[in-house]
């Protein structure tokens, strides 16, 4: 479905003295008609403001967008229905997920030709191999990524990593790199997986992904854990900025049981709250980091 947004100046009067004025404000909007009262009454609800006395807008301009989690907007609608999104990005012999890194190889260990002289006239299968480090395609890190007295991918409860309320933080079209407290502040994040929507696996598959990608501060991952985040993903090369030698993200999210979810794709499709996310890794012991069909449900 589509969503709207509103831009527009307002300038506000207050009961016991007082204004406030804004100029090219961004605001979620149910519909593309919306009017011009209802726009400044989710102005206010979504500011909070109170002992509002009057509400004067100007500009005011509804384009075609999606939704970025103002307070009080209309969540979209799903069809009546639950529907599932993909998350991920498929695994194929050679790619490149991180630059650097060796791409997967995937060969026979048992043809269906073979097979053939196993079983009965008719049946046959197909056995293969594939043999990948553990950072590829769409992957979780767990603790062990980067503690080694960590829970590995078999010591994460389930409740780290599935069936998670989601909320996603918009960052499209942001003209810095840094993701810091600011970006999520809006956001009620205690108990949720909070992922990353930057934009940046437009770039998948190419040169461009590498470098340049957008990245959470140190700053932005204290402010998540300390207000209770789950899970924290990103549809970015990193959930850190890749320039230097230091992992200030990772070390702090993964230091307080916070799974990373790295390389998403298909965030556009979410709405800001209201998914659920699912993205369990196979419970494999001593080992850090593994690809996930990452998936979010969304309800009826």
């Amino acid at each position: 479905m589509t969503e709207f947004r509103a831009s527009f100046d307002a300038e506000v009067t207050f009961l016991n003295g007082g204004g406030l004025q804004v100029q090219d404000f961004r605001l979620d909007v149910p519909a593309q008609d919306v009017t011009t009262d209802a726009v400044a009454d989710l102005f206010v609800r979504h500011l909070g403001l109170l002992m509002v006395d009057e509400v004067r807008l100007g500009g005011l301009r509804v384009v075609a967008e999606p939704h970025r989690g103002s307070r009080h907007a209309v969540p979209p609608d799903t069809g009546g229905r639950e529907r599932l999104v993909d998350l991920s990005h498929v695994i194929t012999a050679g790619m490149t997920t991180y630059p650097g890194l060796p791409g997967p190889e995937i060969t026979p260990h048992l043809t269906r030709e073979a097979s053939r002289g196993h079983y009965a006239p008719g049946t046959e299968f197909a056995i293969d191999r594939i043999s990948m480090v553990g950072n590829t395609g769409t992957y979780l890190d767990s603790p062990f990524h980067r503690y080694a007295d960590g829970a590995d991918l078999a010591g994460l409860p389930l409740d780290a990593v599935a069936d998670l309320p989601t909320v996603v933080v918009r960052l499209t079209g942001s003209g810095g790199r840094g993701i810091g407290p600011h970006a999520v502040a809006p956001f009620d994040v205690a108990g949720a997986a909070v992922l990353l929507h930057t934009g940046w696996d437009r770039h998948w598959g190419t040169d461009a992904y590498g470098p340049g990608a957008p990245y959470l501060t140190a700053a932005g991952a204290t402010a998540l854990v300390d207000r209770g985040a789950r899970l924290v993903g990103i549809d970015s090369v990193n959930i850190d900025d890749t320039d230097g030698t230091e992992r200030p993200a990772h070390s702090i999210l993964l230091a307080a049981g916070v799974p990373v979810l790295e390389h998403l794709t298909g965030l556009d499709r979410l709405p800001v709250t209201g998914a659920r996310l699912h993205t369990a890794p196979p419970r494999v012991a001593g080992f850090g980091t593994f690809p996930v069909r990452a998936y979010a449900v969304l309800p009826a």
